[in-house]
């Protein structure tokens, strides 16, 4: 599967391990910053989200501190579904429900562990369709 990443300043760190966990089972196009020194993090956002817009990429993940910044960045795009995840429950209803293309993870609310479960349940989990797929298609 081809996945982007992308990340701020505040994801350097969860970016580089959530590659390192997936990367010999996936494709991954890395977008994001690996200084730790204050960026911007539309400029991370924008490339991940076009990847996903244009299907150059199945799925994305975007990291930054809070990750509400990123997902209203992703958001933009019109054949974009991003999703606040800060649990696994989340990502799956995400996925299962909303058909989100994007996991977006909150680096300062949660671990390193956390965040590798919560995109590894974002991938392995399948869009269910059905009454969700009407409701998608009205975003």
């Amino acid at each position: 599967m081809n996945i982007s990443i992308g990340n701020d300043h505040a994801g350097v760190d969860y970016k580089n391990y959530i590659i390192e966990n997936l990367n010999n089972k996936h494709d991954i196009k890395n977008h994001g910053t690996d200084a730790e020194s204050s960026v911007d993090y539309p400029d991370f956002a924008h490339p991940v989200s076009s990847d996903v817009d244009n299907q150059i990429s199945e799925l994305g993940i975007l990291i930054c501190g809070s990750g509400n910044g990123v997902a209203m960045t992703a958001n933009k795009y019109k054949n974009v579904r991003a999703a606040l995840c800060w649990n696994e429950e989340l990502a799956v209803l995400a996925k299962q429900h909303n058909n989100a293309n994007i996991v977006c993870i909150p680096a300062r609310f949660i671990s390193k562990e956390e965040a590798l479960q919560i995109v590894k349940s974002f991938i392995q989990t399948v869009f269910e369709g059905g009454r969700h797929e009407r409701r998608v298609n009205k975003i």
